[in-house]
């Protein structure tokens, strides 16, 4: 068995490492199929990524190859992830939301010479542009299309391999090769393939073993999409641990497959908990009397939670009368068993952090790049490392260090080999003494606890000579239950001002409770009543920035920025200069 201090040497190896430590009928996957969940044993796993292997080979598939991979997550996308890596080929994993340009690009610039895909919706945007991609050989779909050979044909190719075959090629891959190029899909400019070895992986996976930990029978869930390094690495670090992961169906149904599941840990991005946080608030707004006094005392006693364990006995006290009114009920409508959410991405208001946590769901949130394989460092409930605000210790494989431009450097065993094909674009994050530079800036604090402050190039100068971070502002607007969405501007100004898009679901209550009602987002937006309410809201929020930070005008959307309009990344965060060159008439009118 080819296994180190507990991780796999070559990410295909914790297969084996698994069916050593649990044997073979222990399940480790598991989606809905037929409306019914789906588990996967170890043994119908290896079973799979071998006749994948096998076909893959029969294709002609060689040491060093890519091949792409554009499905959204369920068992099948890691057993094919693991069969390309276990003949040497190379993964190129692709989201199911992007473009059709970027699946050109993406296709092209990794010269992929297979593209897997789950089936007709990823056909259609591909089928277009096929004469453009002169090295994609063969499209195989998970299910039987017209113009792509299925999966079973796929399949049937493996007999003409033998196994013996097979264990040569793996025999081949040495943890230094190149295991994955993930086209990052950047807030700016050109997506850049990061290469990533068989070595920055379970280098990864490793320093999450002591971090987190399971019990007999831990169920992991998981909505984001395994094209997303973040959940790629965190499946993989909780099937080390010995979790079984359950896949949800789609975005749509998350609520309803955690209560079938009843999760004890899941990842997420900080828009799920935000719902979640509206979703706790819009049921006291509907409470009468007695019972919206005690909803509102249990939340704002939430808010109050201290982290780092120096809650006083009153406190606790009051804590557990809370929770046997008000939280246990929240808990019940997510499965009751949350033991850990873990959480990346992007920054949360830490007040929502502090109310699950209060509510025994505790926040874990954690930081990394695609770049770095991706933890750098995270809050972990297993060394009591947790401080609600920060994304906690570095891990322990990394060396980060702060610039004196007060920018996050990383370096370490789990850091990139590079941008592929792009050496230039290499030799400007990674420096000569091999810190990759984050482009994030941060502090570490006199605990050792990392707090990211923003990013580099998006700090703004107004024409007074004052430096404005803008998630900072950002961060501060969104603890308004009103607001859903919001980008600060200000280059070059004399102020701050924003574009803001409102919580409709929120709004659409207190219009109820108000005695209003609009035939859409559009009209409700153009209300002076509404336009008040919102103005409330900025100048009290206000109060927690500096006088050269707050917003002094805004403009009302009717809508969320759109994946499809290329506003935000695949993993949600927003493309500033692209909202910007969008909106930039009513940008333009607020600073008239």
């Amino acid at each position: 068995m080819v296994v180190y201090d507990g991780a796999p040497l070559r990410t295909f190896d914790l297969l084996t490492k698994l069916e050593d430590q649990y044997g073979k009928a222990k399940p480790i996957l598991s989606a809905k199929e037929n409306g019914e969940w789906r588990l996967y044993s170890i043994e119908e796993a290896r079973s799979t990524v071998d006749k994948i292997s096998l076909a893959l080979l029969a294709m002609g598939i060689q040491h060093g190859d890519r091949v792409a991979l554009a499905s959204n997550s369920c068992p099948l996308w890691n057993f094919i992830d693991w069969a390309i890596q276990q003949v040497g080929a190379v993964t190129v994993p692709l989201y199911t939301t992007i473009s059709e340009n970027d699946y050109r690009y993406n296709l092209n610039h990794s010269e992929a010479k297979l593209l897997f895909i789950s089936g007709q919706n990823i056909y259609r945007k591909v089928e277009p542009i096929l004469s453009e991609i002169p090295t994609v050989q063969k499209i195989i779909s998970f299910k039987s299309i017209e113009g792509a050979m299925s999966l079973d044909n796929f399949l049937d190719m493996g007999q003409q391999v033998s196994q013996q075959q097979l264990e040569t090629a793996k025999s081949h891959v040495d943890r230094h090769d190149l295991a994955t190029v993930i086209y990052t899909s950047g807030t700016t400019g050109t997506p850049k393939g990061v290469m990533l070895t068989h070595d920055n992986l379970t280098s990864n996976t490793k320093c999450l073993d002591t971090l987190f930990e399971v019990h007999e029978g831990t169920r992991y869930f998981s909505y984001l999409p395994l094209s997303h390094i973040f959940e790629r690495q965190v499946v993989m670090a909780y099937l080390n641990l010995g979790a079984t992961v359950y896949y949800a169906e789609n975005m749509a149904t998350i609520v309803n497959n955690i209560n079938e599941i009843k999760p004890h840990v899941f990842t997420t991005i900080p828009r799920l908990l935000e719902k979640v946080h509206a979703n706790i608030l819009l049921k006291g707004k509907k409470m009468k009397g007695i019972e919206k006094s005690i909803f509102t005392w249990a939340i704002n006693l939430g808010y109050e939670f201290n982290d780092e364990h120096h809650n006083s006995k009153w406190y606790n006290f009051k804590l557990r009368i809370a929770d046997k009114l008000v939280y246990r009920k929240v808990r019940e409508g997510l499965g009751n068993c949350i033991e850990v959410i873990i959480l990346g991405g992007a920054s949360i208001q830490p007040k929502i952090s502090k109310l699950l946590t209060a509510m025994k769901m505790p926040v874990m949130e954690g930081y990394g790049l695609t770049e770095t394989s991706p933890v750098v460092a995270v809050n972990s409930p297993v060394t009591r490392h947790i401080k609600i605000g920060t994304v906690g210790f570095p891990v322990d494989n990394v060396d980060v260090k702060i610039s004196e431009k007060g920018e996050i450097l990383v370096k370490g065993s789990t850091v990139m080999q590079g941008y592929y094909k792009s050496p230039e674009a290499t030799a400007e994050v990674i420096d000569q003494e091999g810190y990759f530079h984050t482009g994030d800036r941060g502090e570490i604090d006199a605990q050792g606890f990392l707090r990211i402050t923003g990013r580099v190039k998006e700090i703004f100068k107004t024409s007074m000579g004052k430096y404005i971070s803008p998630s900072l502002v950002e961060n501060t607007l969104l603890e308004s239950p009103f607001i859903s969405s919001v980008v600060v501007v200000g280059e070059g100004q004399k102020f701050a001002a924003a574009l803001i898009v409102p919580n409709f679901d929120q709004l659409n209550l207190w219009c109820r409770e108000n005695n209003l009602s609009f035939i859409n987002n559009d009209l409700m937006i153009q209300d002076k009543t509404i336009v008040t309410l919102i103005r409330k809201e900025v100048d009290r929020l206000n109060k927690n920035l500096g006088d050269y930070e707050r917003v002094q005008r805004f403009e009302l959307l009717s809508s969320d920025w759109s994946a499809e309009k290329g506003e935000i990344t695949s993993t949600m965060k927003i493309r500033r200069m692209v909202i910007q060159e969008h909106y930039k008439d009513r940008i333009e009118r607020m600073f008239e």
